[in-house]
């Protein structure tokens, strides 16, 4: 009996120190103050470019908004994934419903930690995994652009999730994980400059891979197929493959890959649909040399079966 009472106690202690062990790997950690001064106070026509490179306005605007009305960001647009319902919240420069409040050190750290400025975790359908990948420098010119865009009354709608993925303090695990600063495809010395321009653009700011990379059980991209395309995150349909595998668009030249995200317009002469098409209205607001780098960029990357 002692033995058995010596072993329930050494279980509960080893349980203890476990919680205690997850409970400080989990906390939110923000940005070291050698990144935040690199955020500077940005350059607004400067982050004009990453907020269309970012597609802010696909997820934060009103949903079939067009002209000057894409820039209000009063958010709403509903996600309904296996997880839960996640609702994209209003980021105008509301003080009360918005981020009109927000420093550009607030900003940073949403999009490259993925905290919030009251130190709470963002769920990962914010794509701060893909952002996480962006230079300091970018945020600030961001934060600088929107604040040149209207404050929009209104809070958007809470997420609905069910247990245990309402338990915030989690996701500190999951970005242990998947949270990182290191490129998804890694090139050798030497490698053009375009390319590479068009890596940062497709896997940063652009987070590309959040919606063509398939993902694992808990959420997280299954970086071995690369853009190799996935189930849609709402369980309907497919997002296609964008390497040169099987599926995908090998029988594309650069010209065709930069002609399709400035126009729409496929080489089979078939148009842009579904969630494509707000994408690519963001894409062709950017300038002929990064759409021309990004096209380089799909060219250079690994080829991968379908990833569905």
């Amino acid at each position: 009996m002692r033995i058995l009472a010596k072993l329930a106690v050494a279980a509960v202690l080893l349980g203890g120190v476990a919680a205690v062990g997850g409970w400080v790997l989990s906390a939110p950690q923000r940005l070291d103050a050698e990144t935040l001064a690199q955020v500077g106070t940005g350059d607004p026509a400067r982050g004009e470019r990453i907020f269309w490179a970012g597609g802010c306005t696909s997820c934060h605007g009103k949903p079939g908004s067009e002209g000057d009305a894409r820039l209000q960001l009063a958010g709403g647009v509903e996600l309904k994934t296996p997880f839960g319902i996640f609702v994209a919240p209003n980021i105008s420069q509301d003080k009360t419903d918005g981020i009109g409040g927000w420093s550009a050190a607030d900003l940073a750290n949403a999009m490259l930690k993925g905290v919030s400025p009251g130190g709470s975790h963002y769920y990962p359908a914010f794509p701060y995994a893909s952002y996480a990948r962006m230079k300091p420098s970018d945020v600030g010119d961001l934060h600088a652009y929107l604040k040149t865009l209207p404050a929009v009354a209104g809070k958007a709608a809470d997420h609905k999730l069910g247990f245990p993925f309402n338990i915030r303090r989690g996701l500190g695990l999951w970005k242990l994980l998947y949270l990182s600063g290191q490129p998804a495809v890694a090139f050798a010395e030497g490698t053009p400059d375009n390319v590479l321009a068009g890596r940062y653009l497709v896997e940063g700011p652009g987070h590309c891979g959040e919606c063509h990379t398939p993902r694992d059980l808990i959420g997280g991209p299954k970086t071995g197929a690369w853009l190799a395309g996935a189930v849609a995150a709402e369980g309907q349909g497919n997002v296609p493959n964008i390497t040169a595998g099987e599926g995908g668009i090998g029988g594309w030249s650069e010209g065709e890959i930069a002609y399709f995200l400035e126009t729409g317009f496929t080489p089979d002469f078939d148009s842009v649909g579904g969630s494509m098409t707000e994408v690519q209205k963001n894409m062709a607001r950017l300038t002929p040399e990064d759409r021309a780098a990004i096209a380089a960029y799909l060219k250079a990357i690994p080829a991968h079966p379908r990833g569905y």
